[in-house]
């Protein structure tokens, strides 16, 4: 049996822009992508804590460093400069591995620093 469990989160990054004129999607800098261990194009959720949305979207990498969080296209109307957002990711995976199973949870720093 395979299941669905938490591969990645960012958690309680800041949102940094809200692109309405964007095709879609969530750019996240590269730095944090990468401790959360995220690659471009897949999929996340994300969570707005200031008006409890929720969407399903696809990650577009940022400038290493920028600290960016850009929620692009529609998802820009559900989000804005300054919200607080969790990013997760999940996977699938054979019950018993996922059993053995650690997520990558970052908590970034001021700036969204990883």
């Amino acid at each position: 049996m395979e299941i669905q469990v938490l591969k990645s989160k960012i958690h309680r990054a800041r949102v940094t822009e809200a692109n309405i004129d964007y095709i879609g999607s969530v750019t996240i800098d590269e730095d944090l992508m990468d401790a959360a261990n995220l690659i471009e194009n897949e999929q996340v959720h994300v969570l707005n804590y200031r008006n409890g949305q929720r969407l399903i979207t696809y990650v577009i990498k940022g400038k290493r460093g920028s600290g960016v969080i850009c929620l692009n296209g529609p998802a820009a109307l559900h989000f804005s400069e300054g919200d607080e957002v969790i990013i997760i990711s999940y996977a699938g995976m054979n019950f018993e591995h996922a059993k053995k199973f650690s997520p990558t949870i970052v908590f970034p720093k001021e700036g969204n620093k990883a």
